[in-house]
This record gives structure tokens, C-alpha cells and sequence, in this order.
């Protein structure tokens, strides 16, 4: 995408179907997110060794989730493991929970692998005389999202801040953080966004994000009016233009987490802890009544 800067994507996107990100310093490789399964992590790690200019291996996680940090084990212990703290604490916390999500998986050898460097708001990182920002943007698709930014090349990666083609997801942070996240990175005027999952974008993909998740709002807000539950709105609600987005099970979450909002509960965390009063397991059990009681697909 620009000198020594190289997107991972993997094809389709969807649930735990993730992207990284590679960028090329003078003494070894940047690595953004490391992917969920083992195979999967492998396949990364022989991409980053081919690309490789040295040994040293920095890997950033964008957020907490296991799809994105499963494979932080893989570059041994001599890499450098940079996220934001609240990420850290959330990893620590939640484990490998996500496996048991789709026990059908061949998640292989994954770990949980805490980042040994935190921050708060944001962090430089020099590979010789390219810059490198991380920039807290929480709370948004979790409570601790951080996106990596190449201020001279105009490389966004955004982390699951913003999808492409598949369904945002709100349900571990918020709605509103979102829409809010998302202006802030619409101002940075990147050329190209990797997102978390799905092809490669342009700015165009902020306006799809924000579009779908003031849709979700509109919907939330005639819901709670009319007394229905978030499932009873999303089994309702006709998709439209967001018809052919992957994953779209993952309205129900989103409502329930706009729901909350609009009560006024702002509290977001993660995995298997409660993000405000929010029943994860049961959302998901709603998630997978959506999908007429089909299990949700997870081609990782």
C-alpha cells in the first residue's frame, strides 16, 4: 500500500476471519494484530519473516479480542507487545473465551499473550525515520480501540473500528463512541483504511459505517418507543441497503447496546465480564434465534 507497508487480508471477513497489518522498519517488522487460530497465525508469521528487513518483531494489538491477539505467542519471546492498557486488563480477564464461541473451530495452539508495553491515549513508534501513531479511540467497537496511523503514507488501520462488508459491531463498546471515533478518524484524511475485516477501503467506508449505525439508532429509538425488544426490532427491521453486509446477526447486538445507551449506561467492557448490565451469553443465544436458530458462521 506504500513503501514496506503491506496489508494482511483474509478473505471472507467475517466472524473471527481477521486482517493484520505488516509496516517494514530498518531493524525488523511492525506487526498489527495477529490473527486467531494457529494456522491462521502461522501463515502470518511466515508473511512477516518474507517481508522482513531484521529480526526485531513490534507487535501492536488494535483491541483486546482474540481473533486480533491469538497469535501474539508466535514471534517468541523476545517481541515487543504494545496495546492499550484497558486491552491488556481485558485480555488478562476474558482468556481464550472466544474459542468456546465456535467449538467446531480448529483453533490449534492459541494463548493468551499480555502486551508488554501499555499506553493510555497515544504512542509514537519510530522505524528509522517513518513515524508511527496509535491512537486511543475508545471506547468504539470495544472500551480500549487503538488504531495505527502513518501520518506520511496516509495508511489508516483502523482495528474493528470500521468494517468492510461485514457488519459493524458495537456490543462490547458503543454506539455513539462509535459514530464519534469514527469523525475523529475521517480528520486524520487517510488514502487507504485497513479495517479489522474485510477488502481494503478508502474514506468511503467511514460514510457506510456511520450510515449503518445511525440506522441502528433510528431503529433503537422507534423500538424502545413501541416497547419491543431489541430481537423483536431486529427480526422486524427490513435490511435494505445493508442487506449484503456479512454477519448480519449482529444487528441484535448492536440494538442491545444502543438500548443501553439510550437507558444511560454507558459502561463497556468485554468477554465473558458484563459490558454494563448486558447479558453477553444471552444476546448471543438472541443472535443465533435472528439467524432462524442457525449457529453463527465462523470460517476460521
Amino acid at each position: 500500500m506504500a513503501d514496506r507497508v503491506f496489508g494482511y487480508v483474509q478473505e471472507p471477513g467475517g466472524w473471527c476471519v481477521s486482517n493484520a497489518g505488516l509496516v517494514a522498519g530498518p531493524d525488523g517488522m511492525l506487526v498489527i494484530d495477529t490473527l486467531a487460530t494457529e494456522s491462521r497465525a502461522g501463515r502470518l508469521r511466515e508473511a512477516v519473516d518474507r517481508r522482513a528487513t531484521g529480526p526485531g518483531r513490534t507487535i501492536v494489538n488494535t483491541h483486546s479480542h482474540g481473533d486480533h491477539t491469538f497469535g501474539n505467542h508466535r514471534y517468541g519471546r523476545g517481541a515487543t507487545i504494545v496495546a492499550h492498557a484497558g486491552a491488556r486488563a481485558e485480555m488478562a480477564e476474558t482468556g481464550t473465551a472466544l474459542t468456546g464461541l465456535w467449538p467446531e473451530v480448529e483453533w490449534g495452539d492459541v494463548r493468551v499473550t499480555l502486551p508488554t508495553v501499555t499506553f493510555e491515549d497515544r504512542l509514537t513508534l519510530h522505524l528509522g525515520e517513518r513515524r508511527v501513531e496509535l491512537l486511543s479511540v475508545a471506547p468504539a467497537h470495544t472500551g480500549h480501540d487503538v488504531v495505527v496511523w502513518l501520518p506520511e503514507e496516509r495508511v489508516l488501520f483502523a482495528g474493528d473500528v470500521v468494517m468492510s462488508g461485514a457488519t459493524p459491531f458495537c456490543l462490547f463498546g458503543s454506539v455513539p463512541g462509535t459514530l464519534a471515533a469514527i469523525e475523529r478518524l475521517r480528520a486524520l484524511d487517510p488514502v487507504t483504511v485497513v479495517c479489522g475485516h474485510g477488502p481494503i477501503a478508502g474514506p468511503e467506508v467511514f460514510d457506510a459505517n456511520a450510515a449503518y449505525l445511525r440506522w441502528v439508532q433510528r431503529l433503537a429509538a422507534d423500538g424502545r418507543d413501541a416497547g419491543l425488544t431489541p430481537l423483536e426490532v431486529a427480526t422486524k427491521a427490513d435490511l435494505g441497503a445493508y442487506a449484503g453486509l456479512l454477519d448480519a446477526e449482529r444487528l441484535v447486538g448492536n440494538l442491545h447496546r444502543a438500548y443501553a445507551e439510550a437507558d444511560g449506561d454507558t459502561g463497556s467492557g468485554s468477554g465473558t465480564g458484563a459490558p454494563g448490565r448486558l447479558d453477553l451469553t444471552e444476546i448471543f443465544n438472541e443472535m443465533v434465534a435472528y439467524n432462524g436458530g442457525r449457529p453463527l458462521t465462523c470460517l476460521a
